[in-house]
């Protein structure tokens, strides 16, 4: 007898739990066999009472066959996603193909300028985003310790990636953003959703893509970085926007200013400080994702962190963290130094 028989006996429920039926193992089965010990859950009534097992829809079935176990939920949400996915992939496949052919074809460009012309184009960049001697020269020294190492192209790889999903990031972030602001009820049907997509765990993103598309395709890993990396600039546009002087909205009106007049020539330029660190967020989260991204094919610096943890190379590994680590200051102190100046721009005027 199992330890919860008798409840179900106490409440007349013996005929509705039926005979119990032999099934595939729950995980904690798995797992106990796997430790050599007893199948976990198959205590019976003579346990005592402080080692009474909590009881979870594992330890019920074990009294009544009609509970079904957390192996079957599991089991169900897998079928109830196979049964969606090829509507899913009908759906979603000529949606999403401009993404792979972005990340492809910006691949391929940052890969065929050689580096004597991208390392000047990234630092003249630099200079004219942040005006910063420092952060110029901070940019060209990494460019060319990443080069005299051998890590370039990699990190050209990212680079590129993180390039295509920042834009498109942005692109979807910010008119999302804007349009939460105009809208409670927008806000919060939204905000339950971002809060989702913050928490998730990053490596939950890439499973159901890898059921949905190939791992050749770019797109794959493309989707799960920006759904990573979109939070912060649709949050931060929403904040900023609501964020912007009262009093200015109503001298707006007393201008006759339309609503669109208002938001692109008032309420944008004004919160255009938080939408700027929306947008350094969103490349930051870009760069995290990308380097997870490489357990499905993603290619960049990541890769050579995962060479280095599945061959046991210590140094590759290491080398690879640090160049990541170099990519996400320069990418930061770029960004922020953009930001400042737009700033100083802002209170000159």
């Amino acid at each position: 007898m199992a330890v919860y028989d008798g409840l179900f006996e106490a409440l007349g429920l013996g005929d509705w739990c039926g005979e119990k039926t032999d099934g595939p193992m729950t995980m904690a089965e798995l797992m106990a066999r796997a430790n050599g010990g007893d199948a976990a859950g198959t205590a019976d009534a003579g346990t005592p009472l402080l080692e009474t097992p909590f009881p979870s829809l594992d330890s019920l079935h074990e009294s009544c066959a009609s509970i079904p176990r957390s192996r079957d939920m599991t089991e169900g949400v897998e079928q109830g996603f196979l049964t969606i996915k090829d509507p899913l992939k009908v759906v979603l496949d000529p949606i999403t193909q401009p993404l792979s052919w972005m990340l492809d074809a910006s691949l391929v460009a940052f890969q065929a300028v050689p580096w004597f012309v991208m390392i000047p184009l990234l630092v003249a960049l630099t200079w004219f985003a942040s005006r910063k001697v420092g952060v110029s020269v901070f940019v060209g020294v990494s460019f060319l310790f990443m080069a005299f190492i051998n890590f370039y192209d990699d990190a050209m790889s990212t680079l590129s990636i993180i390039f295509v999903c920042t834009i498109i990031s942005v692109a979807l972030g910010v008119p999302i953003g804007i349009a939460m602001s105009r809208s409670n009820v927008l806000q919060r049907v939204m905000i339950p959703i971002l809060d989702m997509l913050q928490t998730l765990p990053t490596f939950v993103y890439l499973v159901p893509l890898i059921y949905l598309f190939s791992v050749t395709e770019s797109k794959l890993y493309g989707i799960a970085i920006i759904l990573y990396a979109v939070v912060p600039v649709i949050r931060l546009t929403d904040l900023g926007i609501r964020l912007v002087d009262k009093d200015v909205i109503e001298a707006a009106d007393a201008f006759g200013m339309t609503k669109q007049q208002k938001l692109w020539k008032v309420e944008v330029p004004l919160a255009l400080p938080n939408i700027m660190a929306g947008i350094n967020q969103t490349i930051m989260m870009s760069l995290a994702m990308v380097v997870i991204a490489s357990l499905v094919s993603a290619p960049g610096l990541g890769v050579k962190v995962l060479a280095g943890i599945r061959n046991l190379e210590l140094g590759v590994g290491l080398v690879a963290g640090f160049c990541i680590v170099l990519l996400a200051v320069l990418l930061d102190r770029s960004t922020k130094a953009a930001l400042a100046r737009v700033d100083v721009s802002r209170s000159v005027k």
